[in-house]
């Protein structure tokens, strides 16, 4: 019986066999087994909501990058975001309870689940928006975060909103030129007579009241010297009150003009920027705001003095914007406002710094300079929106008198708090701080106390310190421009 031929077959794996190769077959096997499971979802660990007037920002933060689509409704006005990877927990479907009745932009907002890993968000609006939806990466004590920014389609003009509140005259008279001139005393009626009598205008010139009619020879009267019924008398136009706070002192000669004086405070971080937070947990931005709020009451009980806070709340303001904000008020002075924080409990003392062309003058200057200026990454600025223009107002373009001029304010305010309180340090220090670029206006920040410091934690949390501290600041500026008093310039209001 003859043998079957002998077919002689190729090893399946070429090559010995080795421990590797086997471990490499059974993953193989093992992966064409098993299905491979999806990514878990993002999950949503806070939502925060800062409303203003400037803009309203809703804050999602999570645990992981996102995929974000937006697009806007009208009639009514809402805003749709739709976000990948992600199902609704406890903490997102809260956000609904976190919209207050008083958002200028949102009036409530609907959380969903629109399709299997997707949620979507609608925002009811109040008026049409202009959004601005990006992400943040992980910074400081913060996970990634999904920022949702609301912005008015017209933006808030700072000079507007003084005009507003009364904080700033419509004309923006100088002293000694109220807005409307004073009601002149009523003269007699009387037939036009064949000459023509000769005119008296009351200043301003601008605008320039009806022209009030005299006998040629002889003074206004206060009182009519013939009888004349009251049918025929006008009705006396009525007189808004002059601007207040303007007027003339008595030692102006030679018609000097006194005219007001814009100051320019800036409470330090906010809304999603906290500052320094000490060890009994009180946080910077709140303790800025409120000795801002004090000393801005001070201030505008001076003669010619009213002030601008470039924010006026719990909500982040970008650095550019924040000098952007002064520039536009031509404001006379910038003065931000902060509470220092040191690496050591043991640190202590108020400070007052101005901008450094040269760099800092000391090690930790330029340490607290270099924190200041992480605001814009913990606040969370939208980098590919963000200004040009304002942001080039932060390049190193301020002139040696500018400088000059914040070292002279900066003395004799460092002067009248020494008398209140312990300084860090006997003199104006100087450092690179983003927020005193302003290449025009003269500019100091003045660190109150460390917060760090538990006792100084303390003295910035009463009343009374807050109070004292307002009071030497409002007295180091006055000092200021009593040796400097500024320059009559235009001003477009």
């Amino acid at each position: 019986m003859p043998q079957p031929p002998y077919i002689r077959t190729k090893p399946l794996i070429p090559g010995p066999v080795t421990r590797r190769t086997i471990l490499k077959a059974g993953g193989t096997l093992l992966l064409s087994v098993f299905p491979v499971l999806p990514a878990a979802a993002a999950q949503i660990l806070a939502v925060r909501v800062w409303p203003a007037a400037d803009y309203t920002r809703v804050t999602l933060e999570n645990d992981s990058d996102l995929k974000v689509t937006h697009f806007t409704v009208p009639d009514p006005q809402r805003l749709v975001v739709d976000i990948e990877g992600l199902e609704l927990n406890p903490t997102l479907k809260s956000l609904v309870a976190k919209i207050q009745s008083g958002d200028p932009y949102i009036k409530q907002v609907r959380v969903g689940q629109n399709r299997p890993n997707v949620v979507r968000l609608v925002f009811d609006l109040k008026e049409e928006i202009k959004p601005q939806v990006f992400t943040l990466e992980p910074v400081g004590t913060y996970k990634h975060r999904l920022i949702f920014d609301l912005y008015p389609v017209k933006a808030v003009d700072p000079i507007a909103a003084m005009i507003e509140k009364g904080e700033w005259s419509r004309a923006d008279a100088p002293v000694g030129s109220p807005e409307l001139p004073a009601p002149a005393p009523k003269p007699p009626v009387a037939a036009t007579p064949a000459t023509p009598p000769a005119t008296v205008v009351v200043t301003p010139p601008a605008p320039v009241p009806a022209p009030i009619l005299v006998p040629p020879a002889g003074p206004v009267l206060a009182q009519p010297t013939v009888p004349v019924p009251k049918t025929e008398l006008p009705e006396p136009a009525p007189v808004r009150p002059d601007p207040p706070r303007v007027a003339a002192h008595k030692g102006d000669k030679g018609g000097k003009v006194v005219r007001m004086m814009t100051i320019a405070l800036d409470p330090g971080h906010g809304g999603e920027d906290p500052g320094a937070i000490g060890s009994a947990g009180t946080r910077e931005k709140d303790i800025v705001l409120a000795i801002a709020k004090r000393l801005k009451f001070k201030l505008e009980e001076q003669p010619n003095m009213r002030v601008m806070l470039t924010r006026d709340g719990d909500y982040f303001v970008p650095l550019g914007v924040r000098v952007e904000k002064a520039r536009k008020v031509q404001a006379d002075l910038f003065v931000s406002i902060h509470a220092d924080a040191f690496m050591l409990p043991t640190a202590r003392g108020s400070s007052v710094f101005v901008l450094s062309e040269k760099g800092a003058t000391s090690t930790a200057a330029r340490w607290l300079a270099n924190k200041e200026n992480l605001a814009d990454a913990i606040g969370g600025v939208n980098i590919q929106s963000h200004d040009k223009q304002i942001a080039g107002v932060l390049l190193d373009l301020s002139t040696t008198a500018q400088i000059n001029d914040s070292m002279k304010l900066g003395k004799a305010v460092l002067g009248e708090i020494s008398g209140i309180a312990r300084l860090h340090k006997g003199s104006v220090e100087q450092a690179g701080f983003a927020v005193l670029k302003a290449p025009d206006i003269p500019s100091i920040l003045i660190e109150t106390a460390f917060i760090s410091n538990p006792e100084e934690e303390a003295k910035l949390r009463d009343n009374g310190y807050q109070d004292q501290i307002a009071a030497a600041i409002t007295k180091g500026i006055k000092r200021y421009f009593a040796a400097n008093p500024p320059l009559a310039k235009g001003r477009q209001t």
